[in-house]
């Protein structure tokens, strides 16, 4: 039997269900002895949203899950401040009669989750910002969905201006920044200036512009970086990287890493998956 622990980081699954009970069963994940990292986007555009939250509730402590920009358009949309878009395939998940409490469990989730050397966000941390730094942005956050008026914060969630940090941000405009920033962003200038219409791979990047990752100087560097949702980007494996989304919900792949020593595991999707919409 084994008695040290294992903490495996999973890309996107997005209502991938039958793909993470295989990828979870390839694993040989003991709930008693390991770690499932879950780095956001649990849900939509895949077929089973529902059960995909319904296993990780039923997982407790040994499932960390941060949230993802298609988690918090569900939380959105249940609170009547987004619609449903057309590619959004959540309705059975918005109706079930356990719903409130799955949606409960998942307005508890922190944008970040720092473990030792690792820091695991959806999508990213802005150039300036120290992993101390971000945790508190993120943490503001986590306050506001977690209190009593949460739907405030959740109307005012939508868009992308402003495009950079600011510590004079106040409201809306504050937190926008801070949620586009850990749930949306993939380039952005040395400033910090993030951009949000090219979502190809890092040879996309308009003039001026550097995947996140790649800018000089970024304060994060002293971390292990654990992300997903660039699934045109997909598997990346460098000292201070692991990006795990290879784009399931698309015909691709789930994939997990095992920290420890890098091993990777993957489930190809069991069908041909969706066109790659707008993210």
């Amino acid at each position: 039997m084994r008695t040290l622990m294992s903490v495996y980081a999973i890309g996107d699954v997005q209502g991938s269900y039958e793909e993470l009970r295989r990828l979870i069963d390839a694993l040989q994940f003991d709930p008693s002895a390991d770690k499932l990292w879950f780095v956001g986007d649990l849900v939509n555009r895949g077929p089973a949203s529902l059960a995909v939250l319904r296993l990780l509730c039923s997982l407790g402590d040994s499932c960390v899950a941060i949230l993802g920009n298609h988690d918090l358009h569900l939380l959105a949309v249940s609170e009547g401040h987004a619609r449903l878009r057309p590619d959004d395939t959540l309705d059975e998940l918005l109706a079930a009669p356990d719903r409130d409490e799955l949606l409960a469990w998942l307005r508890a989730r922190p944008l970040i989750h720092v473990e030792g050397a690792y820091a695991m966000v959806h999508a990213g941390v802005l150039p300036q910002w120290d992993i101390n730094t971000a945790r508190a942005r993120a943490d503001e956050i986590g306050r506001l969905l977690r209190g009593p008026d949460y739907g405030a914060f959740l109307k005012g969630l939508y868009g992308s201006k402003p495009d950079r940090w600011d510590v004079l941000l106040t409201g809306a405009d504050r937190w926008r920044v801070i949620v586009n920033a850990i749930t949306r962003m993939r380039f952005c200038t040395a400033d910090g200036r993030m951009e949000f219409a090219s979502k190809g791979g890092i040879g996309c990047a308009p003039a001026g512009y550097y995947p996140w990752f790649d800018v000089p100087g970024r304060a994060s560097a002293d971390h292990i970086m654990v992300c997903g949702h660039w699934s045109a980007l997909g598997l990346v494996l460098r000292p201070n990287l692991v990006a795990l989304d290879t784009g399931c919900a698309w015909g691709g792949s789930l994939t997990a890493v095992r920290l420890e020593d890098k091993r990777v595991f993957q489930q190809p999707a069991l069908g041909p998956g969706r066109p790659m919409p707008s993210q």
